[in-house]
């Protein structure tokens, strides 16, 4: 299959590594013209490297934090000043701290609701105008398998990520008729850093090693293993390619059929 993503301009958040630089990658392999946006200049700088070693295709890169709305302003435009345009936004971010509702002030609250929800906003809104002059284009949310089941312990993330499926729902059906495809994709358990730092928490509150509990978490998903960065990145080209003409407004797990809802 032709996805047609050669010399789309696409901007991928939070790609300095995991899920977002699997994404990233998979993109570039396609041809795309990529931007990597992160908050760390040394990561991406390393990120573009190996993206480029792997498929010849070097990424630029863009540092910046997506709870400050200048830094989004900047990565949007600096985007269509190189690239000439913008195809496809790919919003992403770390998830908010674990804990329970009693741990949690104000603050906590505030803080959680600017990284996971407000930051795509603002990506949003900056990149609609350039999605609509180029004809149309695609944008995918990254959220949580915790849309369809919550997931005991990550509170803030439950709460915020399930709006962020509501937030796609809407914008699908208002900005079809400008060609814009919207979705929203939910990562299981794949092999990143943040999983490592859950399972840490996780095996400690159980009283036992994180490899214990990686084995534990195998053990409840049929494929029996985490996905890679990589399998989750395919899917994300596939929805932002022009291969997908139809598909919009859709909330898609990508987890190995762990999460037995529907």
């Amino acid at each position: 299959m032709n996805l047609n993503l050669q010399d789309k301009a696409v901007l991928v958040l939070a790609s300095s590594g995991g899920i977002g630089r699997g994404v990233a990658t998979e993109f570039a392999r396609e041809g795309a013209r990529v931007m990597l946006f992160a908050r760390s200049e040394e990561k991406l700088a390393e990120a573009a490297a190996a993206i480029e070693a792997e498929t010849g295709n070097r990424p630029l890169h863009t540092v910046g934090d997506i709870t400050d709305p200048a830094s989004i302003e900047a990565v949007v435009e600096r985007t269509v000043a190189e690239f000439g345009g913008l195809w496809a936004l790919f919003n992403n971010t770390g998830g908010p701290p674990a804990g329970a509702f009693a741990q949690f002030d104000d603050s906590a609250w505030q803080s959680a609701f600017e990284l996971t929800m407000l930051g795509y906003v603002r990506a949003i809104r900056a990149a609609l105008p350039h999605l609509k002059a180029g004809g149309g284009g695609r944008i995918v949310n990254n959220t949580s398998v915790s849309t369809k089941q919550a997931i005991d312990g990550l509170l803030l993330s439950n709460v915020f990520r399930s709006g962020l499926v509501g937030l796609g729902k809407s914008l699908a059906r208002e900005l079809g008729p400008d060609g814009i495809l919207v979705n929203t994709v939910g990562p299981g358990r794949i092999d990143t850093a943040r999983i490592e730092q859950l399972d840490a928490i996780w095996a400690d509150k159980a009283g036992i090693s994180p490899e214990e509990q990686r084995s534990r978490s195998q053990a409840g998903i049929p494929l029996g293993k985490y996905g890679e960065p990589a399998d989750f990145g395919r899917i994300v080209a596939f929805l932002c390619s022009e291969a997908n003409a139809y598909l919009s407004g859709q909330n898609i797990l990508i987890d190995g059929a762990m999460v037995e809802a529907y």
